[in-house]
């Protein structure tokens, strides 16, 4: 009795301690310091290995979902690295994995809706400021990609002047604020071939919006696909053959029903008339492992989910009949990390 009374004291001693201690400003500086040495010291879980990998830094629609950040994804293929799409919270999602922005070769566009571009500007500012840029953030996209990057560039004009101006030209040089846009002309479809890396767009089917495009990545051997939102569509078979991977989005129907039917009964016509319109122009789960299948693909992803399932119970009801058509599937979360390292055929699923 008398040892376990000696250490409930020495416990309150050193508690009372402490809390003392952490009132002196002197050592709130050192505690602080102790954590931006941590934070400077920790890298991102990138592979360090060469290799082709993607890691998911948004995994919902425009449904919001806790957690999850609108549509990203980030591929490194070797030191080169490409964000697909920026939608919102996954620059959050980036910066947070330690991510070098001053390395980011350009950022791809699916389509101009804006769960897929809502971040631009904050990528931009990630890429922009200390970065010691040599040229503006290249960004690729379909047609009316200029518009979106002029009018982000008019709204944060006045921003770029103020800190250029305050900060100076080393941290944030006016000459490369701003981007530089790509239109990407379907008539070739090429975006980027060192011999290594290939990165070629293609059409995708997401009517009424055109056009809207998936794009897809080879290197050194290995190979992915992101489709972007699509209807079902050859075209995502076509130029998924054979590939390692396909990032394919994916929207559970029979819960988009529900949500409907919900809405009705409680007198939301608006809000049941966009689920509805929202069925039109996605692909199911089901569907998505029909192309994967008919493609010959090894591993299939699905991304962008709508609604994006937050518990046991939504994520069972999400991909409800999948197994009966497939067996190698991953549903994501922000930070899935998927990895194919040159010279094999393993296909390597860890988290950022």
């Amino acid at each position: 009795m008398k040892i376990i009374l000696r250490i409930i004291a020495a416990l309150t001693v050193f508690s009372i301690t402490a809390f003392v201690l952490l009132q002196v400003p002197s050592v709130q500086d050192r505690l602080m310091t102790s954590v931006l040495a941590g934070m400077a010291n920790t890298s991102n879980n990138l592979p360090k290995e060469d290799s082709l990998s993607a890691a998911v830094c948004g995994s919902r629609s425009p449904i919001p979902s806790l957690g999850r950040a609108e549509t990203c994804i980030l591929v490194k293929a070797g030191n080169d690295i490409f964000i697909v799409d920026t939608g919102a919270g996954s620059v959050n999602n980036l910066r947070s994995w330690n991510i070098p922005f001053s390395k980011i070769n350009a950022v791809l566009l699916t389509h101009l809706h804006s769960d897929h571009i809502s971040d631009l500007p904050i990528l931009h500012q990630a890429a922009w400021i200390m970065q010691n840029r040599k040229d503006k953030l290249k960004v690729f996209g379909p047609e009316g990609v200029s518009l979106v990057t002029e009018g982000f560039e008019k709204a944060y004009e006045r921003d770029y002047d103020f800190r250029s101006e305050h900060h100076g030209e080393a941290i944030a040089s006016r000459q490369y604020a701003g981007f530089n846009t790509h239109v990407i002309d379907l008539n070739k479809p090429v975006l980027f071939d060192n011999g290594d890396l290939k990165i070629t767009a293609f059409k995708v089917i997401h009517e009424p919006i055109e056009p809207a495009l998936g794009y897809k990545f080879e290197y050194k051997g290995r190979s992915l696909v992101i489709t972007g939102d699509t209807s079902y569509a050859q075209s995502v078979i076509d130029n998924s053959m054979g590939v390692d991977v396909l990032f394919h989005e994916a929207q559970a129907n029979h819960m988009v029903a529900v949500i409907e039917n919900f809405a009705l009964q409680n007198g939301a016509k608006l809000r049941a008339k966009l689920m509805a319109d929202i069925k039109t122009y996605h692909t199911t789960l089901i569907e998505a492992a029909d192309i994967a299948n008919k493609a010959g693909v090894k591993k299939l992803v699905f991304y962008h989910l709508t609604p994006a399932p937050s518990n046991y119970l939504t994520e069972l009801m999400f991909v409800r009949g999948v197994d009966e058509v497939r067996e190698d599937w991953l549903l994501v979360q922000d930070g899935t990390l998927v990895v194919l390292p040159v010279d094999s055929e393993e296909i390597m699923v860890t988290t950022m």
